[in-house]
Formats: structure tokens, sequence, C-alpha cells
């Protein structure tokens, strides 16, 4: 019977969770995924196999699932259930943020996960949720080895001068530098490029609810367009993107608002939403006549084109564009803009591809090449935990 690596990528009221078997030689082989959302309000349980056949689809009630770290309850008795008494190796968590400290996966303990908790200023929205099934699991399994992943620890090859803010130097040695992330994203989709793209310049475009962007030159992350928090960049579902701190300034000093307040506004009242008033979705947005939808739409394209160029001139060039996530890889609509727009670079785009979904999207005379490849978060936490898990293995065998 397969050992087998737990997947944990949690939010504010949602928990996925991917199961993978361990076969010989180390490989990994997901036997289920899903996802148990709606927590603290209509909590719901749903998996599939990795035949899609679906394993479990039922409701919870509010008192099972109130918050991410009581959820972890009944969707850890479920689990038990589906692994019929095969071993659970480790269990690896999607963390957003490692700070300046942690540029690897690391194994969880009380040390780190105080060290992390100092953290949640600097990513409200993912830290507390990351960090509660952490500490849950170990209440209850504190023999189980538990292993962060960090969204910011690909972007750690940065050259100097892409994480520093022109500001003095005390302030970037106690940790105010761009971080970067969504970089297990990245981190996949550098794995799996063509050759050409892996040896070149890309920019590989992560859009979704979250959004940014990212410039991988040979395999390695040299910029992105986030920065100490996950805030800057591009405009994402709620959250502003670059914005002016001016703009913050007047808002503290004509309105009276407080950081509570600026916060509610920068990550849950701007970007899509704020500018449509309509919705955060782009489905939504894509099938409105509204002016305003349009608006943010528009906006969301000229955000990328003009991220695009600057990643482009922070390697020298470009020879790809590589587009990933919800919206990069469902939307043809955005990408099609997108590669309109970024013509002057001799992206040409193959208009059939792109319907189709690619993977290729740019014509054969194309000197830009686009494509659409889908990410894997989930199998990269996977394959960082074990790796994580047999290096502690080796170390502790010497």
């Amino acid at each position: 019977m397969a050992d087998h690596v737990l997947v944990i990528n949690a939010g504010s009221s949602s928990i996925k969770f991917e199961l993978f078997a361990v076969d010989p030689g180390d490989a990994l082989r997901s036997t289920l995924s899903g996802q148990l959302d709606g927590i603290g309000t209509h909590p719901h349980l749903k998996a599939r196999d990795a035949g899609d056949e679906l394993l479990v689809d039922r409701d919870l009630t509010a008192e099972e699932a109130a918050d991410v770290q009581g959820a972890m309850q009944p969707l850890g008795a479920w689990l038990r259930g589906r692994l019929d008494g095969a071993a659970l190796l480790a269990v690896g968590h999607r963390v957003v943020h490692g700070g300046a400290a942690h540029s690897a996966p690391v194994r969880v303990d009380a040390g780190i996960v105080a060290e992390l908790r100092k953290l949640v200023p600097l990513a409200p929205l993912h830290q507390p949720n990351n960090l509660a099934p952490i500490e849950a699991i170990a209440a209850t399994r504190p023999d189980l080895p538990q292993i962060a992943c960090f969204d910011t620890a690909f972007h750690r090859s940065h050259p100097e001068v892409a994480d520093r803010f022109a500001i003095p130097e005390a302030f970037y040695q106690e940790g105010v530098r761009r971080y970067g992330f969504h970089g297990l994203s990245y981190e996949y989709i550098a794995g799996v490029l063509p050759e050409r793209l892996a040896q070149g310049r890309t920019v590989v475009a992560h859009l979704g609810s979250g959004a940014s962007m990212c410039a991988v030159l040979a395999g390695r992350s040299v910029d992105s367009t986030m920065g100490f928090t996950a805030l800057d960049g591009l405009p994402m579902g709620t959250r502003t993107g670059q914005i002016d701190p001016g703009v913050l300034l007047y808002l503290m000093q004509t309105k009276s608002w407080d950081a509570a307040r600026l916060e509610r506004f920068l990550y849950h009242e701007s970007g899509l939403k704020g500018l449509s008033g309509i919705s955060n979705d782009m489905r939504d947005l894509l099938a409105s006549d509204a002016p305003s939808a349009k608006l943010a739409v528009d906006y969301f394209v000229y955000r990328i084109t003009r991220e695009t160029g600057s990643l482009a001139a922070a390697m020298g060039g470009i020879d790809g564009l590589v587009f990933t996530a919800g919206i990069g890889e469902h939307s043809p609509a955005i990408r099609e803009r997108v590669c309109r727009n970024l013509s002057w670079m001799g992206l040409e785009l193959d208009e059939a591809a792109n319907v189709a979904g690619g993977p290729l999207i740019s014509t054969a005379g194309s000197r830009v090449e686009a494509r659409v490849i889908p990410t894997d978060e989930e199998l990269m936490i996977a394959r960082h935990s074990l790796a994580t898990l047999r290096k502690a293995d080796e170390g502790a065998a010497r």
C-alpha cells in the first residue's frame, strides 16, 4: 500500500486539498482532490478521485466548520477514511509569506509558526488562514510532519535592485522590501516550459482573482509585479494593484481613515469590483454591457500590457509570454486583447488556437511565443514536502 502526502491550501472560507500517493522512486500520483468551502456560513465538502469520480458531495453544519481551524476536524476524519490505513508521510501547506528568512520550504514547529505569525500584517487575507490548519493538525497529530511551502521563496533570486524601495536602509534591514508572490505557481510553470523558453526570457501572467506577473530568466525569477504585500501590481478581483501612496495619505488626512479602514478599502473594495461597481468576477464583467464593466476590463488588460513591457525590459527582451491561473487559462477574450496590444513586440496571435485554449496560441512566424499552461501549485507543494522530509530523514540517518 502506497504512502501518501497531503496538500492543504487554505483561504478565508475554504480549504483546497489534494492527496498524492508516493510511488516507487518518489514519483507522486494524485489520488483525490477537493474543497471544503463556505466555511462559517454554509460549509460544503466535495471531492473527486483521479478518474473524476465523485467521492463526496455533502453539506456540513455551521458548527462542524465554524472557521478554518475547526473545519480541519471533519475534513481530517473524511480523509483518514479514504487513506484506509495507508501511511500519511507529511502534510504540505501553502503559506503565502515567508519573509526574508525563508527561501526554501521548512518543516514546521512551534517556533516557525510563531515566526510566520509575525508576518500576518504583510498578508492579512492569507497568512492567518494558512497557519490555522497547521495549528489544528499540530494539536491532534503532533507527530505528523508538516511542511510550509512559501509563495515568496521562488522570488528570492531577485537582484537586490529589484527588491529595494527608495527608503532608508534601516527599513530594508527590518524586512521592508519587495517579496513577490504566487511563487509556487511560477516555479511550476518554470519547470514545464518548452526548451526555448526554459533557457530564455519569459513573462508569466498568473491571472485570477489574485493576479500578478513574473519575469523568468532561464528558469529563475528576476522580478515580479507584487511587492511587500500581495496588493501591488495588477488590479485584482477586489485588490487595488498599484496605487500612489499619496492616495492613502489623502484618505487619512481628508476622511480620517485609520489602518483598518484603509485595509478594507485596499483589499476588499477596490480592483475589478471597485472599478466596475458590479462584480469581481471577470466572467460577469465580460458578459456585461455596462460602461463601468468595460472600463474594468480595459484597465485590467492595459495593466497587463504595461507590466509585460516592464518585465521584458528587466530581462533585456522577451522570448515568450505564458498565461496561467483562472482567467489566464480560461479567458480567450483577455488573452486575445493582451496579445493584440503586444503585437509591437512581434507577437502574432493564432486566433483559432487561442479559442481552443492552446497550449501554443501564437503563429509559427511569431517572434514572441505565447502559450497557455495550466498551473499546479498543489503538485509543487507535494514535491517540496516530500523532498524536505527525505532530506530530514537523510540528516537523521547520518
